[in-house]
């Protein structure tokens, strides 16, 4: 038996020693040092000693176990050191290496602007609201005085989603002065920016997609006079004091009279160029004074309360804003253009 405990012994004490890794050392502990280990089973030897070897020969184990155990942590506290010691390597920073360069994102541009329209309506008491870009056609045309075979409601002009276009992605933003009649109190001034759809060809402004910031004004007393200085005084301080603008004829049939807004090309000074397709002027907005038949679909007497509307073009906006010459570059995405804002 202490020819078996010696040879136990060695052979682990060996083994440790080629062991490469923790979990080779937890093999051999468990190999030699377990319930059903090398070492356990001399034991289970010892019933069949005399009385006088069992001290000597339980002496032995204690010192096999011991010696086992020593060489087993030993060995751990080295693998652990060496690792250690190769993670330092690998992680280690040069600090004469400059440091790698943090891209700061912008803001878009569209997104700019309207974040300045939000600024001076706000500043002007109006509310910033917000509504679905799937909508009923009942609420984008009928209730908006655009009755059956206006040309607006043409399958040509306006994505439906069903066969008896009832649902449809909204044309405008035009629908948010109905839900705000429905659900806010009077007085209301309100704008409502957002997405809308059209089928438009591609071109240097226009898109099938673009946004809209939808406004209202309903109170007792306002006229177009009241129309025509809030736009002009938002035009100002959107563009600057100098800007030039024009107010043209024009018909909605939700507003009554109606109107359009330009401004003075920015490209090229109202003398006419590509941007502007020769006209010196780029639309901006379609506004007007609320019909009196919308007021009264929504339960507001017209002879009480007046109104008026309006509806930029977000695109348009952020183009006349930073002087971008086609509507395009908005969309496309290309980093060389918006990292310039």
């Amino acid at each position: 038996m202490k020819e078996q405990l010696s040879t136990i012994r060695a052979a682990a004490l060996a083994a440790v020693e080629q062991a490469q890794s923790a979990t080779q050392l937890d093999e051999l502990r468990v190999q030699y040092l377990g319930k059903k280990g090398a070492l356990t089973a001399v034991l289970k030897q010892m019933g069949r000693l005399s009385p006088e070897e069992r001290p000597v020969i339980g002496q032995l184990a204690n010192d096999v176990r011991a010696s086992l155990e020593a060489a087993l942590d030993t060995a751990s506290q080295k693998l652990a050191a060496e690792a250690m010691e190769e993670r330092l390597r690998a992680e280690a920073v040069d600090v004469t290496i400059p440091g790698r360069k943090v891209t700061v994102g912008r803001r878009h541009p569209m997104y700019i602007a309207l974040d300045e329209l939000k600024d001076i309506f706000i500043g002007m008491g109006f509310t910033v609201i917000d509504g679905p870009e799937v909508e009923l056609a009942a609420l984008n045309f009928d209730r908006l005085n655009a009755e059956e075979g206006h040309p607006s409601r043409d399958w040509s002009d306006t994505f439906y989603f069903d066969r008896d276009s009832r649902v449809m992605l909204r044309s405008q933003t035009s629908p948010m002065q109905i839900r705000a009649m429905d659900t806010m109190p009077l007085p209301i001034r309100m704008i409502a920016p957002g997405r809308v759809y059209r089928k438009d060809e591609v071109d240097a402004t226009h898109s099938p997609m673009f946004h809209q910031v939808e406004g209202m004004v309903i109170d007792k007393g306002v006229t177009m006079a009241d129309l025509k200085g809030t736009l002009n005084t938002v035009a100002q301080r959107m563009y600057g004091a100098d800007t030039k603008t024009r107010f043209r004829p024009h018909h909605f049939p939700f507003t009554e009279p109606s109107c359009e807004l330009d401004v003075q090309c920015h490209k090229c000074g109202g003398a006419g160029c590509a941007t502007c397709k020769g006209e010196g002027w780029i639309e901006l907005l379609g506004a007007g004074m609320i019909h009196p038949h919308v007021l009264e679909m929504s339960g507001i007497d017209p002879e009480v309360y007046s109104g008026w509307a309006f509806g930029f073009g977000l695109e348009r906006t952020a183009m006349r804003r930073f002087k971008i010459d086609d509507l395009r570059l908005i969309f496309e995405n290309d980093v060389r253009f918006l990292e310039q804002f």
